[in-house]
């Protein structure tokens, strides 16, 4: 099993799928036999990508405007947030790049490492179906910036009817080794902690945090 199978949980029936995923276009071009790389995979996973974001603030968002909707979904789909994405399973270390790339730090250089995160969407896609593919990218999306935007917003908006109340986050602690380290939050309100959040980042953490408040007053199941 190759070892981001096993970070994302998936086995591929069609490992070629995971191998092009992987491929950037100046390994392809150094290569002395012809190869495939993801550019291809990159235009389709583009595309399921969408489908999936807009599919999920559809529905997790009833009340939300469209405007706001756009919004939203362009923010997700973005180089920046693909690249944030990316590196919570750390993506760039099992790229396959030319040599050039490879000096000049295409490893962590986001336009390079995004792209192959819509790739790898393709791969699981054509592998496993929608659903493989959804299921994939829905734990970011639950984690990131979306309920990152729900949450905390939420529960800002509770606490501004009281005015002189005041909200903010502490790091409690970081568990678990570098290339899978997870994070603590807890969220108080003036003094006194209301709730407390896992994420494989701070700010995944900080929405877990603002879940679990609003949880407890009743306002989130």
């Amino acid at each position: 099993m190759h070892e981001l199978e096993r970070k994302i949980g998936y086995t591929f029936r069609n490992p070629q799928l995971l191998e092009t995923a992987l491929t950037h276009t100046s390994f392809a071009n150094e290569s002395k036999t012809p190869i495939r790389h993801n550019e291809r995979l990159e235009f389709l996973g583009d595309s399921v990508l969408g489908i999936v974001v807009a599919d999920y603030l559809f529905h997790q968002w009833k009340d939300r405007p469209e405007g706001e909707l756009t919004r939203t979904r362009a923010s997700l789909v973005c180089e920046s947030a693909l690249y944030e994405f990316a590196k919570e399973i750390h993506l760039g270390s099992f790229l396959r790049l030319g040599k050039g790339e490879e000096r000049g730090g295409g490893r962590n250089r986001p336009s390079v490492v995004s792209d192959a995160f819509e790739a790898l969407i393709a791969a699981l896609y054509l592998d496993g179906g929608l659903e493989v593919a959804r299921n994939f990218i829905l734990p970011f999306l639950s984690e990131g910036k979306a309920a990152d935007a729900d949450y905390k917003t939420q529960l800002q908006e509770v606490v501004q009817q009281n005015p002189e109340e005041r909200l903010h986050y502490e790091l409690k602690a970081e568990q678990g080794p570098d290339h899978d380290k997870r994070f603590v939050m807890a969220v108080y309100l003036n003094s006194n902690q209301i709730g407390e959040g896992t994420g494989h980042s701070k700010k995944a953490a900080e929405q877990a945090a603002a879940k679990e408040a609003l949880r407890l007053m009743g306002l989130v199941p």
